[in-house]
């Protein structure tokens, strides 16, 4: 007597499946949850909510940041002309370049033997902690206490593609969870009507790394980050099309949730709970995304403070929607601002004058933010980041090395980040400057 027959579909995966799959798919009663919550402890063992991805989790361990926002400075911003002042450095300018900074060391655009390069810029000490800040930025200067600069920073790659990808995935290769996506991940979101995982992007161009360095990978694609926009359509094909009602999309949705459900009871696939989820969200995000992106309704003052304008594309507006999007419960907001590779091909690229006019459009909307979470009681338990990808050479850049505008080539030992909130000692910097 034959055993009763499987549907194909279900009979191909079964003799598919791996052993990994197999001890994964078991939900909470799988070998892998069992171990995690043995060694969490049952006091920070919350279950999974199978039917909504990105519902809020509680963290293993107690932590004072509970959400993020990332300022990236995309193609590495010049650490040397903007926060680790190097006396000795401008006292040998001119000179060649040391043998142990070149010895086995290689360059994107510098080869033989450059010259060294103190920076031009002006430096002082501010604030309480006497942090060191360079007259490049002065909006900087006035957080100085509520700020730690973080001089330890160092990575193994030299472009930028590969070193943004190392910094947001762990990887320099395309296909790994993102941070934004794994903070999702781990925690979920606290407003189920918005994306637990945002994306902004300002300049004009998205970052070397593309859109890698907010997917989700291996992760089920709602962890992935939803990029905005503040100008026109928040969110790019989440309009109803002419003809398509409120009730229609609602009934149409209920129809494709029923299919996938039915797909998802006899398969019992990840990605399909994903797609049910993403499905409901989109709905959900058509009436709360515009809200909370219509900048409009800011006050004159604040609008002030940022330097933001309704209806444009900027870095400002976006600082504006990052402290908005935070206030309405998204976990991890990531802005990428373009044009900080600082090579000294063009005069925008000039350490001096080029470095001063962007910093003239960016570090006074990242100053308001810091300010406004925290008149707002939320900088304490918001973890703020600036910073690129790595940082620039003490020497000139090969390719400029004679010509009147000042540039530096990428330099993957050492460089900056800039903390606030989230716990961070204000007023403090660590590594040698």
């Amino acid at each position: 007597m034959n055993p009763p027959s499987l549907h194909p579909v279900r009979a191909e995966q079964l003799r598919l499946q791996t052993r990994r799959h197999f001890l994964s798919s078991a939900g909470q009663f799988s070998l892998g949850a069992i171990a995690l919550q043995a060694l969490q402890g049952n006091a920070f063992a919350a279950p999974a909510n199978t039917d909504h991805p990105l519902a809020p989790k509680r963290p293993p361990l107690k932590a004072r940041a509970k959400r993020v926002i990332y300022l990236h400075m995309s193609g590495g911003p010049p650490n040397l002309d903007i926060f680790d002042p190097k006396p000795a450095l401008v006292e040998q300018s001119g000179k060649p370049c040391p043998d142990s900074f070149l010895k086995g060391r290689t360059f994107a655009f510098t080869s033989g033997v450059p010259k060294l390069m103190g920076s031009p810029r002006t430096f002082k000490q501010y604030g309480k902690g006497g942090l060191w800040m360079s007259d490049a930025v002065p909006n900087f200067h006035t957080v100085a206490d509520d700020v730690t600069l973080l001089r330890a920073m160092h990575t193994d790659q030299f472009n930028h593609a590969p070193a943004e990808l190392l910094l947001f995935t762990g990887h320099i290769r395309q296909g790994r969870p993102s941070l934004g996506s794994w903070a999702t991940y781990g925690l979920g979101t606290e407003n189920q009507d918005l994306p637990g995982f945002v994306t902004l992007i300002s300049s004009g161009t998205q970052p070397s790394g593309g859109q890698g360095c907010w997917g989700s990978g291996f992760l089920p694609s709602v962890f992935q980050g939803v990029q905005c926009r503040s100008k026109g359509d928040p969110v790019l094909f989440a309009n109803d099309p002419p003809g398509m009602t409120r009730d229609l999309r609602r009934a149409t949705l209920d129809a494709l949730k029923d299919l996938n459900q039915r797909q998802q009871d006899e398969l019992g696939h990840a990605e399909t709970v994903t797609r049910i989820a993403q499905y409901e969200l989109a709905f959900r995000m058509q009436t709360s995304v515009p809200d909370v992106m219509d900048i409009s309704k800011e006050s004159a003052a604040t609008l002030e403070a940022y330097g933001a304008k309704p209806g444009e594309a900027s870095f400002a507006n976006n600082c504006l929607l990052a402290r908005r999007l935070v206030e309405k419960g998204v976990r991890f907001v990531h802005l990428f601002d373009w044009g900080w590779d600082f090579h000294g091909t063009n005069p925008a690229e000039d350490i001096r004058d080029g470095l001063t006019k962007k910093m003239a459009k960016t570090d006074k909307p990242a100053a308001a933010l810091i300010k406004d979470l925290k008149e707002r009681g939320l900088l304490d338990d918001t973890l703020i980041v600036w910073g690129g990808e790595f940082g620039r050479t003490p020497f000139r850049e090969g390719r400029t090395a004679g010509g009147a505008v000042l540039g530096r080539d990428h330099y993957p030992d050492c460089f900056s980040v800039m903390l606030a909130g989230g716990g961070v000692k204000g007023g403090f910097s660590y590594g040698d400057r």
